[in-house]
Protein backbone atom coordinates (compact mmCIF):
# COMPACT_ATOMS: atom_id res chain seq x y z
CA UNK A 1 0.00 0.00 0.00
CA UNK A 2 3.04 2.76 0.93
CA UNK A 3 3.94 1.92 -2.91
CA UNK A 4 0.23 2.43 -4.02
CA UNK A 5 0.36 6.14 -2.20
CA UNK A 6 3.90 7.08 -3.11
CA UNK A 7 2.80 6.35 -7.04
CA UNK A 8 -0.24 8.56 -6.37
CA UNK A 9 1.57 11.15 -5.17
CA UNK A 10 3.41 10.67 -8.02
CA UNK A 11 1.07 11.37 -10.25
CA UNK A 12 -0.13 14.47 -8.81
CA UNK A 13 3.80 15.86 -9.21
CA UNK A 14 3.73 14.08 -13.10
CA UNK A 15 0.18 15.89 -13.71
CA UNK A 16 1.16 19.60 -14.42
CA UNK A 17 1.09 21.24 -17.80
CA UNK A 18 4.97 22.37 -18.13
CA UNK A 19 5.65 18.41 -16.65
CA UNK A 20 2.98 17.24 -19.40
CA UNK A 21 4.28 19.57 -21.94
CA UNK A 22 8.03 18.43 -21.10
CA UNK A 23 6.66 14.72 -21.69
CA UNK A 24 5.16 15.31 -25.05
CA UNK A 25 7.80 17.07 -26.18
CA UNK A 26 10.16 14.17 -25.34
CA UNK A 27 8.21 11.53 -26.79
CA UNK A 28 8.17 13.47 -30.18
CA UNK A 29 11.75 13.99 -30.55
CA UNK A 30 12.26 10.31 -29.27
CA UNK A 31 10.20 9.01 -32.40
CA UNK A 32 12.01 11.54 -34.77
CA UNK A 33 15.54 10.29 -33.23
CA UNK A 34 14.57 6.36 -33.24
CA UNK A 35 13.84 6.96 -37.08
CA UNK A 36 16.94 7.87 -37.99
CA UNK A 37 20.05 5.24 -38.38
CA UNK A 38 22.82 5.95 -35.83
CA UNK A 39 21.77 8.15 -33.18
CA UNK A 40 19.31 5.99 -31.02
CA UNK A 41 18.00 6.60 -27.76
CA UNK A 42 21.58 6.98 -25.71
CA UNK A 43 22.80 9.18 -28.32
CA UNK A 44 19.71 11.12 -28.75
CA UNK A 45 19.55 11.58 -24.30
CA UNK A 46 23.20 12.46 -24.46
CA UNK A 47 22.73 15.50 -26.73
CA UNK A 48 19.71 16.72 -25.63
CA UNK A 49 21.00 16.27 -21.95
CA UNK A 50 22.48 19.74 -21.53
CA UNK A 51 19.28 21.79 -22.99
CA UNK A 52 17.63 20.45 -19.31
CA UNK A 53 19.91 22.03 -16.89
CA UNK A 54 17.68 24.57 -16.52
CA UNK A 55 14.63 23.12 -16.03
CA UNK A 56 13.61 21.61 -12.26
CA UNK A 57 15.17 17.84 -11.90
CA UNK A 58 11.81 15.98 -12.00
CA UNK A 59 10.87 17.61 -15.67
CA UNK A 60 14.07 17.29 -16.69
CA UNK A 61 14.40 13.40 -15.88
CA UNK A 62 10.75 13.22 -17.50
CA UNK A 63 11.64 14.80 -20.89
CA UNK A 64 14.95 12.65 -20.71
CA UNK A 65 13.49 9.88 -20.37
CA UNK A 66 10.07 10.53 -22.36
CA UNK A 67 12.64 11.01 -25.17
CA UNK A 68 14.22 6.84 -24.29
CA UNK A 69 10.74 5.98 -24.59
CA UNK A 70 9.51 7.36 -28.08
CA UNK A 71 13.29 6.56 -29.33
CA UNK A 72 12.21 2.57 -28.67
CA UNK A 73 9.16 2.68 -29.61
CA UNK A 74 10.06 4.43 -33.36
CA UNK A 75 13.34 2.10 -33.39
CA UNK A 76 10.87 -0.62 -35.04
CA UNK A 77 9.30 2.00 -37.77
CA UNK A 78 13.05 1.57 -40.67
CA UNK A 79 13.21 -1.93 -39.48
CA UNK A 80 9.89 -2.49 -40.68
CA UNK A 81 9.87 -0.49 -43.82
CA UNK A 82 13.17 -0.67 -44.88
CA UNK A 83 15.44 -3.04 -43.01
CA UNK A 84 17.57 -0.39 -41.71
CA UNK A 85 17.12 -1.18 -37.45
CA UNK A 86 16.67 2.80 -36.28
CA UNK A 87 18.00 1.15 -32.68
CA UNK A 88 20.18 -1.15 -32.09
CA UNK A 89 17.67 -3.67 -29.87
CA UNK A 90 15.38 -3.19 -33.27
CA UNK A 91 17.80 -5.71 -35.53
CA UNK A 92 15.62 -8.96 -34.88
CA UNK A 93 12.46 -7.33 -35.54
CA UNK A 94 14.00 -6.61 -39.18
CA UNK A 95 14.17 -10.81 -39.92
CA UNK A 96 10.26 -10.77 -39.98
CA UNK A 97 9.08 -7.37 -39.93
CA UNK A 98 10.82 -6.38 -43.17
CA UNK A 99 8.87 -9.38 -44.63
CA UNK A 100 5.85 -8.40 -43.47
CA UNK A 101 5.73 -5.02 -45.13
CA UNK A 102 6.69 -6.69 -48.59
CA UNK A 103 3.92 -8.62 -48.10
CA UNK A 104 1.73 -5.18 -47.56
CA UNK A 105 1.18 -5.79 -43.93
CA UNK A 106 3.38 -3.09 -42.81
CA UNK A 107 0.24 -1.66 -40.66
CA UNK A 108 -0.02 -5.10 -39.03
CA UNK A 109 3.88 -5.51 -38.22
CA UNK A 110 3.85 -1.49 -36.63
CA UNK A 111 0.99 -2.49 -34.85
CA UNK A 112 2.30 -5.81 -33.30
CA UNK A 113 5.74 -4.24 -32.78
CA UNK A 114 4.57 -0.73 -30.55
CA UNK A 115 1.88 -3.40 -28.78
CA UNK A 116 4.20 -5.62 -28.03
CA UNK A 117 6.62 -2.47 -26.65
CA UNK A 118 4.15 -1.09 -24.54
CA UNK A 119 2.82 -4.67 -22.92
CA UNK A 120 6.96 -4.52 -22.16
CA UNK A 121 7.28 -1.56 -21.01
CA UNK A 122 4.05 -1.58 -18.58
CA UNK A 123 5.73 -4.71 -17.45
CA UNK A 124 8.91 -3.09 -16.63
CA UNK A 125 7.81 -0.11 -14.71
CA UNK A 126 5.28 -2.54 -12.25
CA UNK A 127 8.82 -4.45 -11.84
CA UNK A 128 9.98 -1.32 -10.71
CA UNK A 129 7.23 -0.30 -8.81
CA UNK A 130 6.54 -3.37 -6.76
CA UNK A 131 9.83 -5.15 -6.30
CA UNK A 132 12.29 -2.55 -6.24
CA UNK A 133 14.18 -3.78 -3.05
CA UNK A 134 13.40 -7.27 -4.13
CA UNK A 135 15.22 -7.08 -7.21
CA UNK A 136 17.77 -5.20 -6.35
CA UNK A 137 19.30 -7.67 -3.98
CA UNK A 138 18.86 -10.07 -6.35
CA UNK A 139 21.27 -8.15 -8.80
CA UNK A 140 24.00 -7.67 -6.42
CA UNK A 141 24.36 -11.36 -6.82
CA UNK A 142 25.67 -11.11 -10.72
CA UNK A 143 29.35 -10.86 -10.51
CA UNK A 144 32.07 -11.58 -13.79
CA UNK A 145 31.12 -15.36 -13.86
CA UNK A 146 26.81 -14.46 -13.62
CA UNK A 147 27.48 -11.92 -16.73
CA UNK A 148 29.43 -14.39 -18.86
CA UNK A 149 27.17 -17.25 -17.74
CA UNK A 150 23.90 -15.00 -19.50
CA UNK A 151 25.86 -14.40 -22.54
CA UNK A 152 26.97 -17.42 -23.22
CA UNK A 153 23.28 -19.24 -22.92
CA UNK A 154 21.99 -16.10 -25.25
CA UNK A 155 24.45 -17.59 -27.95
CA UNK A 156 24.17 -20.87 -27.32
CA UNK A 157 20.18 -20.18 -27.86
CA UNK A 158 20.80 -19.10 -31.43
CA UNK A 159 23.21 -22.81 -31.83
CA UNK A 160 19.93 -24.69 -30.30
CA UNK A 161 17.01 -23.31 -32.23
CA UNK A 162 18.59 -23.55 -35.41
CA UNK A 163 17.43 -26.79 -36.59
CA UNK A 164 18.46 -26.42 -39.85
CA UNK A 165 22.35 -24.80 -40.31
CA UNK A 166 23.59 -24.92 -36.90
CA UNK A 167 27.06 -24.80 -38.49
CA UNK A 168 26.28 -21.69 -40.36
CA UNK A 169 25.31 -20.10 -37.28
CA UNK A 170 28.71 -21.26 -35.34
CA UNK A 171 30.25 -19.57 -38.34
CA UNK A 172 28.48 -16.22 -38.73
CA UNK A 173 29.02 -15.86 -34.96
CA UNK A 174 32.97 -16.50 -34.85
CA UNK A 175 33.10 -13.44 -37.88
CA UNK A 176 30.85 -11.84 -35.15
CA UNK A 177 33.40 -12.53 -32.76
CA UNK A 178 36.35 -11.64 -34.57
CA UNK A 179 35.51 -8.46 -35.54
CA UNK A 180 34.23 -7.42 -31.97
CA UNK A 181 38.08 -8.45 -31.01
CA UNK A 182 39.23 -5.28 -33.30
CA UNK A 183 40.64 -2.45 -31.19
CA UNK A 184 41.98 -2.21 -27.89
CA UNK A 185 41.90 -4.71 -25.74
CA UNK A 186 39.94 -3.26 -22.49
CA UNK A 187 41.46 -5.63 -19.67
CA UNK A 188 45.39 -5.20 -20.93
CA UNK A 189 45.05 -2.53 -23.20
CA UNK A 190 47.47 -4.09 -25.68
CA UNK A 191 46.01 -3.27 -30.07
CA UNK A 192 44.18 -5.97 -31.47
CA UNK A 193 44.13 -6.25 -35.11
CA UNK A 194 44.91 -2.87 -35.82
CA UNK A 195 47.52 -3.10 -38.84
CA UNK A 196 48.77 0.25 -37.32
CA UNK A 197 45.63 1.64 -38.01
CA UNK A 198 44.93 4.12 -35.57
CA UNK A 199 41.42 4.75 -36.72
CA UNK A 200 40.79 1.13 -35.93
CA UNK A 201 42.06 1.82 -32.14
CA UNK A 202 38.22 2.37 -31.03
CA UNK A 203 37.11 -0.88 -33.13
CA UNK A 204 34.21 -1.08 -35.66
CA UNK A 205 31.29 -0.18 -34.42
CA UNK A 206 27.89 -2.11 -34.21
CA UNK A 207 25.76 0.58 -35.66
CA UNK A 208 28.32 0.84 -39.07
CA UNK A 209 28.40 -2.76 -39.43
CA UNK A 210 24.56 -3.14 -38.80
CA UNK A 211 23.68 -0.13 -41.26
CA UNK A 212 25.60 -1.76 -43.80
CA UNK A 213 24.23 -5.20 -43.37
CA UNK A 214 20.80 -4.49 -43.26
CA UNK A 215 20.61 -0.91 -45.65
CA UNK A 216 22.89 -1.07 -47.89
CA UNK A 217 22.94 -5.18 -48.46
CA UNK A 218 19.26 -5.19 -49.23
CA UNK A 219 19.46 -2.49 -51.40
CA UNK A 220 22.05 -4.83 -53.57
CA UNK A 221 19.67 -7.77 -53.19
CA UNK A 222 16.86 -5.69 -54.27
CA UNK A 223 19.01 -4.35 -57.58
CA UNK A 224 19.92 -7.46 -58.51
CA UNK A 225 16.42 -8.31 -58.82
CA UNK A 226 16.07 -5.55 -60.75
CA UNK A 227 14.47 -2.02 -59.37
CA UNK A 228 10.81 -1.89 -59.64
CA UNK A 229 8.88 1.64 -59.80
CA UNK A 230 6.06 -0.17 -58.27
CA UNK A 231 5.51 0.67 -54.65
CA UNK A 232 4.48 -2.16 -52.14
CA UNK A 233 0.66 -1.86 -51.30
CA UNK A 234 -0.22 -0.25 -48.05
CA UNK A 235 -3.45 -0.48 -46.08
CA UNK A 236 -4.33 3.25 -44.99
CA UNK A 237 -7.10 3.28 -42.66
CA UNK A 238 -6.90 2.78 -38.34
CA UNK A 239 -8.81 -1.06 -39.31
CA UNK A 240 -5.51 -2.64 -39.27
CA UNK A 241 -4.75 -1.49 -35.78
CA UNK A 242 -8.31 -3.42 -34.23
CA UNK A 243 -7.34 -6.37 -36.61
CA UNK A 244 -3.83 -6.68 -35.63
CA UNK A 245 -5.09 -6.22 -31.68
CA UNK A 246 -7.41 -9.08 -32.30
CA UNK A 247 -5.00 -11.24 -33.41
CA UNK A 248 -2.23 -10.40 -30.21
CA UNK A 249 -4.69 -12.61 -27.55
CA UNK A 250 -3.29 -15.67 -29.84
CA UNK A 251 0.67 -14.59 -28.38
CA UNK A 252 -0.10 -14.08 -24.50
CA UNK A 253 2.63 -16.93 -24.16
CA UNK A 254 5.04 -15.53 -26.34
CA UNK A 255 3.91 -11.53 -24.54
CA UNK A 256 4.66 -13.37 -21.36
CA UNK A 257 8.12 -14.83 -22.25
CA UNK A 258 9.54 -12.03 -23.85
CA UNK A 259 8.67 -9.68 -20.82
CA UNK A 260 10.29 -12.04 -18.47
CA UNK A 261 13.46 -12.80 -20.65
CA UNK A 262 13.45 -8.49 -20.67
CA UNK A 263 12.75 -7.59 -17.14
CA UNK A 264 15.74 -10.18 -16.46
CA UNK A 265 18.26 -8.87 -18.86
CA UNK A 266 17.27 -5.42 -17.96
CA UNK A 267 17.72 -5.82 -14.26
CA UNK A 268 20.94 -8.18 -14.35
CA UNK A 269 22.01 -6.23 -16.60
CA UNK A 270 22.05 -7.84 -20.26
CA UNK A 271 20.77 -5.00 -22.44
CA UNK A 272 17.95 -4.37 -24.69
CA UNK A 273 19.71 -5.76 -27.55
CA UNK A 274 20.58 -9.09 -25.96
CA UNK A 275 17.18 -9.32 -24.75
CA UNK A 276 15.23 -8.76 -28.18
CA UNK A 277 17.94 -11.53 -29.50
CA UNK A 278 17.19 -14.15 -26.67
CA UNK A 279 13.27 -13.16 -26.79
CA UNK A 280 13.33 -13.78 -30.87
CA UNK A 281 15.05 -16.64 -30.27
CA UNK A 282 12.75 -18.41 -27.63
CA UNK A 283 9.67 -17.58 -29.62
CA UNK A 284 11.36 -19.36 -32.56
CA UNK A 285 12.05 -22.39 -30.25
CA UNK A 286 8.88 -23.01 -28.85
CA UNK A 287 5.84 -21.62 -31.90
CA UNK A 288 4.31 -23.70 -33.75
CA UNK A 289 5.11 -21.67 -36.34
CA UNK A 290 8.84 -21.42 -35.48
CA UNK A 291 10.03 -22.95 -38.97
CA UNK A 292 8.36 -19.69 -40.73
CA UNK A 293 10.21 -17.61 -38.81
CA UNK A 294 12.02 -15.01 -40.81
CA UNK A 295 9.20 -15.06 -43.47
CA UNK A 296 6.68 -12.53 -42.36
CA UNK A 297 5.46 -13.87 -39.23
CA UNK A 298 3.66 -11.42 -36.42
CA UNK A 299 5.06 -13.09 -33.71
CA UNK A 300 8.46 -12.47 -34.43
CA UNK A 301 7.95 -9.26 -34.37
CA UNK A 302 6.30 -9.20 -30.98
CA UNK A 303 8.65 -11.39 -29.21
CA UNK A 304 11.62 -9.12 -29.82
CA UNK A 305 10.09 -5.46 -29.06
CA UNK A 306 8.38 -6.71 -26.35
CA UNK A 307 11.61 -7.97 -24.91
CA UNK A 308 13.65 -4.98 -25.92
CA UNK A 309 11.30 -2.72 -23.99
CA UNK A 310 10.88 -4.54 -20.83
CA UNK A 311 14.63 -4.43 -20.71
CA UNK A 312 15.18 -1.01 -21.47
CA UNK A 313 12.62 -0.07 -18.61
CA UNK A 314 13.05 -2.24 -16.00
CA UNK A 315 17.34 -1.32 -16.27
CA UNK A 316 16.35 1.99 -14.59
CA UNK A 317 15.68 0.06 -11.54
CA UNK A 318 19.54 -1.00 -10.74
CA UNK A 319 20.25 2.51 -11.15
CA UNK A 320 17.46 4.04 -9.16
CA UNK A 321 17.80 1.65 -6.50
CA UNK A 322 21.83 0.74 -6.30
CA UNK A 323 22.83 3.83 -8.50
CA UNK A 324 24.19 1.06 -11.10
CA UNK A 325 23.08 1.68 -14.67
CA UNK A 326 21.92 -1.71 -16.24
CA UNK A 327 22.33 0.65 -20.01
CA UNK A 328 24.01 2.95 -21.82
CA UNK A 329 20.65 5.21 -21.63
CA UNK A 330 20.49 4.87 -17.98
CA UNK A 331 24.51 5.55 -17.71
CA UNK A 332 23.06 9.08 -19.43
CA UNK A 333 20.38 9.25 -16.85
CA UNK A 334 22.65 8.57 -14.10
CA UNK A 335 25.43 11.30 -15.08
CA UNK A 336 22.42 14.06 -15.41
CA UNK A 337 21.12 12.70 -11.97
CA UNK A 338 24.10 13.43 -10.57
CA UNK A 339 24.81 17.11 -12.09
CA UNK A 340 21.48 17.71 -10.48
CA UNK A 341 22.79 17.14 -7.41
CA UNK A 342 20.82 13.50 -6.57
CA UNK A 343 23.09 10.41 -5.59
CA UNK A 344 21.26 7.31 -6.72
CA UNK A 345 20.85 4.74 -4.44
CA UNK A 346 18.56 2.90 -1.45
CA UNK A 347 18.67 6.63 0.18
CA UNK A 348 17.37 8.22 -3.18
CA UNK A 349 13.82 6.88 -2.21
CA UNK A 350 13.95 8.12 1.31
CA UNK A 351 15.36 11.55 0.05
CA UNK A 352 13.91 11.93 -2.87
CA UNK A 353 10.41 10.25 -2.71
CA UNK A 354 8.59 13.25 -5.01
CA UNK A 355 11.28 12.61 -7.14
CA UNK A 356 11.86 8.95 -7.81
CA UNK A 357 7.89 8.52 -7.26
CA UNK A 358 6.93 11.52 -9.85
CA UNK A 359 9.39 9.63 -12.41
CA UNK A 360 7.80 6.33 -12.15
CA UNK A 361 4.42 7.89 -12.71
CA UNK A 362 5.70 9.72 -15.97
CA UNK A 363 6.78 5.72 -16.84
CA UNK A 364 3.59 4.99 -17.31
CA UNK A 365 2.01 7.77 -18.69
CA UNK A 366 4.84 8.46 -20.78
CA UNK A 367 4.82 4.66 -22.51
CA UNK A 368 0.98 5.42 -22.86
CA UNK A 369 1.01 8.63 -24.41
CA UNK A 370 3.83 7.22 -26.37
CA UNK A 371 1.82 4.27 -27.45
CA UNK A 372 -1.44 6.83 -28.77
CA UNK A 373 1.39 8.79 -30.76
CA UNK A 374 3.22 6.14 -32.89
CA UNK A 375 -0.60 3.83 -33.05
CA UNK A 376 -2.16 6.78 -34.54
CA UNK A 377 0.74 7.38 -37.24
CA UNK A 378 0.66 3.88 -38.12
CA UNK A 379 -1.34 4.94 -41.49
CA UNK A 380 1.24 7.66 -42.10
CA UNK A 381 4.17 5.27 -41.72
CA UNK A 382 2.37 2.32 -44.04
CA UNK A 383 2.05 4.96 -46.55
CA UNK A 384 5.71 6.04 -47.32
CA UNK A 385 5.71 2.12 -48.66
CA UNK A 386 3.68 3.18 -51.56
CA UNK A 387 6.46 5.02 -52.72
CA UNK A 388 8.06 3.85 -55.76
CA UNK A 389 11.44 1.66 -54.17
CA UNK A 390 13.47 3.03 -57.36
CA UNK A 391 13.02 6.81 -55.72
CA UNK A 392 13.30 5.61 -52.03
CA UNK A 393 16.77 3.83 -52.86
CA UNK A 394 18.82 6.51 -53.29
CA UNK A 395 17.31 8.15 -50.03
CA UNK A 396 18.17 5.14 -47.75
CA UNK A 397 21.66 4.96 -49.42
CA UNK A 398 22.55 9.21 -47.92
CA UNK A 399 20.73 8.28 -45.03
CA UNK A 400 22.69 5.61 -44.23
CA UNK A 401 25.76 7.31 -45.03
CA UNK A 402 24.67 9.76 -42.82
CA UNK A 403 23.74 7.59 -39.97
CA UNK A 404 27.14 5.83 -40.29
CA UNK A 405 29.30 9.16 -40.35
CA UNK A 406 27.57 11.09 -37.64
CA UNK A 407 28.70 7.64 -35.72
CA UNK A 408 32.22 8.55 -34.60
CA UNK A 409 32.65 11.95 -37.45
CA UNK A 410 34.57 9.73 -39.49
CA UNK A 411 34.74 8.87 -43.42
CA UNK A 412 36.33 5.91 -42.47
CA UNK A 413 32.92 4.61 -41.15
CA UNK A 414 31.37 5.42 -44.66
CA UNK A 415 33.72 3.39 -46.39
CA UNK A 416 33.00 0.39 -43.71
CA UNK A 417 29.28 0.76 -44.55
CA UNK A 418 29.62 0.46 -47.77
CA UNK A 419 32.15 -2.73 -47.06
CA UNK A 420 29.74 -4.65 -44.61
CA UNK A 421 27.00 -3.63 -47.19
CA UNK A 422 28.59 -5.93 -50.18
CA UNK A 423 29.61 -8.92 -47.43
CA UNK A 424 25.86 -8.65 -46.61
CA UNK A 425 24.99 -9.16 -49.69
CA UNK A 426 27.13 -11.97 -50.16
CA UNK A 427 26.20 -13.88 -46.82
CA UNK A 428 22.48 -13.85 -47.62
CA UNK A 429 22.99 -15.09 -50.88
CA UNK A 430 24.82 -17.96 -49.59
CA UNK A 431 22.03 -18.56 -46.64
CA UNK A 432 24.45 -17.61 -43.47
CA UNK A 433 22.27 -15.75 -40.79
CA UNK A 434 23.46 -12.16 -39.97
CA UNK A 435 21.60 -12.77 -36.10
CA UNK A 436 23.84 -14.55 -34.75
CA UNK A 437 26.72 -12.45 -36.44
CA UNK A 438 25.00 -9.32 -35.22
CA UNK A 439 25.13 -10.42 -31.61
CA UNK A 440 29.02 -11.58 -31.48
CA UNK A 441 29.79 -8.16 -32.29
CA UNK A 442 27.49 -6.36 -30.00
CA UNK A 443 28.17 -8.59 -26.81
CA UNK A 444 31.64 -10.21 -27.74
CA UNK A 445 33.80 -7.59 -26.25
CA UNK A 446 31.72 -7.62 -22.96
CA UNK A 447 31.72 -11.60 -23.02
CA UNK A 448 34.68 -11.76 -23.38
CA UNK A 449 36.07 -8.76 -20.40
CA UNK A 450 33.03 -11.21 -18.14
CA UNK A 451 35.32 -14.29 -18.70
CA UNK A 452 38.38 -12.87 -17.92
CA UNK A 453 37.87 -11.40 -15.23
CA UNK A 454 36.23 -14.49 -13.70
CA UNK A 455 39.65 -15.84 -14.34
CA UNK A 456 41.70 -13.33 -11.98
CA UNK A 457 42.51 -14.27 -9.31
CA UNK A 458 44.09 -17.11 -7.26
CA UNK A 459 42.99 -20.94 -7.89
CA UNK A 460 40.31 -19.85 -10.19
CA UNK A 461 39.80 -22.11 -13.46
CA UNK A 462 36.46 -23.31 -15.07
CA UNK A 463 35.12 -24.58 -12.13
CA UNK A 464 33.81 -20.60 -10.97
CA UNK A 465 31.01 -21.01 -13.35
CA UNK A 466 29.75 -23.93 -11.07
CA UNK A 467 30.75 -22.18 -8.03
CA UNK A 468 27.07 -21.25 -7.21
CA UNK A 469 23.79 -22.19 -8.13
CA UNK A 470 22.85 -19.46 -9.73
CA UNK A 471 25.58 -19.23 -12.27
CA UNK A 472 25.85 -23.38 -12.37
CA UNK A 473 22.13 -23.55 -13.26
CA UNK A 474 22.61 -20.44 -16.40
CA UNK A 475 25.99 -22.67 -17.47
CA UNK A 476 24.43 -25.79 -17.78
CA UNK A 477 21.41 -24.30 -19.29
CA UNK A 478 23.32 -22.89 -21.93
CA UNK A 479 25.87 -26.00 -22.85
CA UNK A 480 22.54 -27.71 -23.34
CA UNK A 481 21.09 -25.71 -25.62
CA UNK A 482 24.75 -25.77 -27.21
CA UNK A 483 24.56 -29.60 -27.86
CA UNK A 484 20.72 -29.66 -28.25
CA UNK A 485 21.02 -30.08 -32.44
CA UNK A 486 23.00 -33.62 -31.92
CA UNK A 487 20.26 -34.82 -29.29
CA UNK A 488 17.86 -36.16 -32.35
CA UNK A 489 21.33 -37.37 -34.42
CA UNK A 490 22.45 -39.37 -31.10
CA UNK A 491 18.91 -40.54 -30.63
CA UNK A 492 18.82 -41.85 -34.06
CA UNK A 493 22.30 -43.76 -33.50
CA UNK A 494 21.36 -45.09 -30.37
CA UNK A 495 18.31 -46.35 -31.70
CA UNK A 496 19.47 -47.84 -34.66
CA UNK A 497 22.55 -49.87 -32.98
CA UNK A 498 19.57 -51.31 -30.01
CA UNK A 499 17.82 -52.47 -33.42
CA UNK A 500 14.42 -50.48 -32.46
CA UNK A 501 14.58 -47.73 -35.37
CA UNK A 502 12.36 -47.73 -37.83
CA UNK A 503 15.73 -47.34 -40.83
CA UNK A 504 17.74 -49.95 -39.43
CA UNK A 505 17.01 -52.61 -41.77
CA UNK A 506 15.13 -54.89 -39.49
CA UNK A 507 11.71 -55.88 -39.76
CA UNK A 508 10.43 -53.27 -37.11
CA UNK A 509 9.14 -49.90 -38.45
CA UNK A 510 8.17 -51.38 -42.08
CA UNK A 511 5.85 -54.08 -43.93
CA UNK A 512 6.73 -57.34 -44.88
CA UNK A 513 6.84 -57.41 -48.60
CA UNK A 514 5.57 -61.39 -48.72
CA UNK A 515 2.68 -60.30 -46.22
CA UNK A 516 1.57 -58.00 -48.39
CA UNK A 517 1.03 -59.90 -51.21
Amino acid sequence: MDELNSLFHGFATVMSWYNLLMMFIGLVLGVIIGVLPGLGGPNGVAILLPLTFTMPPTSAIIMLSCIYWGSLFAGAITSILFNIPGETSSVATTFDGYPLAQQGRAGNALTASFTGSFFGALSGVLLITFLAPLVSRFALRFGPPEFFAVFLLTFCSFVGTDKKTPFKTIISMMIGFGLAAIGMDTVSGGLRMTFGWSELLRGIDFLVVVIGLFGIGEILVSMEEGLKFEGKSGKINLKVVFQTWKEMPKYWMTLIRSTVVGCWMGVTPGGATAASFMGYGLAQRFSRNGPKFGTGEIEGVIAPETAAHASGTSALLPMLALGIPGSATAAVLLGGLMIWGLQPGPLLFVEQKEFVWGLIASMYLGNFVGLIIVLSTVPLFAAILRIPFAIVAPIIIVVCAIGAYSVNNAMLDVWFMLLFGMIGYVLKKLSYPLAPMILALVLGDRMEDAFRQSMLGPGTGLHVFWSNGLVGTITTLALIMLFWPLVPFIWKRVRKSFGGGPDDGSPVGRADPQAQK
